[in-house]
């Protein structure tokens, strides 16, 4: 077994290189150590012949399953994004090149995506090419709820949901269980999480000729999937295909359904201003390819820390929700009718050159 620190756990075994995300305290949450420990641990596997493929799993304090990844670790963000650390720009460069490098992984990549699935957890995941959930699968990205928006990649796999499932997952932050994620093209594959122990342990102990003979046998492996709870698509789709984030509210708060309403409550709690910034950030995304879309959502996120310096939106919705918790974030503009779009268009305007850009060389 390697260990590259206490909170990434590494081990070669068999053909299989497999990682288990062990902050269990902070439901795996990723540092910057963290990040570039998976990085370097995929890069070294990617060049070893030896290895067949990699596996990926995270711990909960109960035990080896059942926490995925939460995401990013916020209350680092709000902390390095206050004092203008240079770790933060660090942070999202590197992860957003962790996202990349996962989506191209010249090896079968299996994570096991049981537990809390969000934010950053995604990003480590939507990648991979199969891609497991259980019964306990709870997956979202909720970063409007923090003045954020849906980064490591959310807006190419989001983009590419059926209908407009993207925009509502991405404006809303709602969890979806399994059967969602499978029939949204977030997952492939559904497993009981009473049985991923074994699966774990058969590719640490198994041999196969090829990745394709590896693919191959996992498809013997899995359960039928739940059904999916669709009572709303029609809703979804009639109100996330709306022009922009003003008419959506509205029109979700006319409706005479009681789910449109809710969620029309929903976004009245979300920031105002990265409602219209990530309406417009899945709908250009749908365009762009992988490599593209990190690009541009590495200039989103350096906008959300600097474009108002002393009005953040993300720090002052970390503050509310994980600093302060008081749950009452002071978003400015305070109501989505009220953001201009000169103001919503500069989070799209790249602060680097493309020679300059800190992923460039993504491709």
């Amino acid at each position: 077994m390697s260990i590259f620190n206490g909170d990434i756990v590494t081990e070669r075994r068999g053909q299989f290189g497999l990682i288990t995300l062990n902050r269990s305290r902070a439901l795996n949450a990723l540092s910057l150590s963290m990040v570039r420990d998976l990085t370097a641990a995929l890069q070294a596997w990617a060049q070893d012949p030896g290895v067949l493929a990699v596996a990926i799993r995270g711990r909960h304090k109960e035990g080896d399953f059942g926490a995925f990844c939460a995401g990013g670790d916020i209350r680092f963000l709000h902390q390095a994004g206050s004092v203008g650390d240079a770790d933060l720009e660090a942070f999202f460069t590197e992860e957003y090149a962790l996202n990349h490098l996962i989506h191209r992984y010249p090896k079968p990549y299996i994570a096991f995506m049981d537990g809390i699935v969000m934010g950053g957890g995604m990003g480590i995941s939507q990648g991979g090419s199969v891609r497991i959930v259980t019964e306990r699968t709870k997956m979202a990205m909720p970063e409007t709820n923090i003045g954020l928006f849906p980064d490591v990649g959310g807006g190419y796999f989001l983009s590419r949901c059926p209908g407009h499932v993207g925009e509502w997952l991405a404006l809303t932050g709602d969890a979806i269980g399994a059967g969602e994620a499978l029939a949204y093209g977030l997952a492939d594959h559904f497993l009981g999480s009473d049985r991923q122990a074994a699966l774990w342990e058969a590719l640490a102990e198994g041999h196969w000729a090829s990745g394709q003979a590896l693919r191959d046998w996992l498809g013997t492996q899995f359960g039928q999937a739940p059904a999916a709870e669709q009572g709303h698509r029609a809703a979804i789709d009639h109100h996330f295909a709306l022009a922009d984030a003003t008419a959506i509210v509205q029109s979700l708060e006319a409706s005479a359904d009681d789910w449109a309403r809710q969620t029309g409550a929903t976004l009245r709690k979300r920031s105002p201003l990265m409602l219209h910034v990530v309406l417009e950030q899945v709908r250009r995304a749908r365009s762009l390819d992988l490599a593209q879309d990190l690009r541009m959502e590495r200039d989103m996120v350096h906008r959300c820390f600097h474009l108002r310096p002393g009005q953040s939106e993300t720090l002052e919705g970390i503050r509310a929700l994980a600093v302060d918790k008081d749950h009452q974030p002071r978003w400015n503009p305070a109501r989505v009718e009220d953001v201009p779009a000169a103001l919503v268009a500069q989070f799209f305007d790249s602060p680097w050159t493309p020679q300059a850009h800190p992923l460039h060389g993504l491709a």
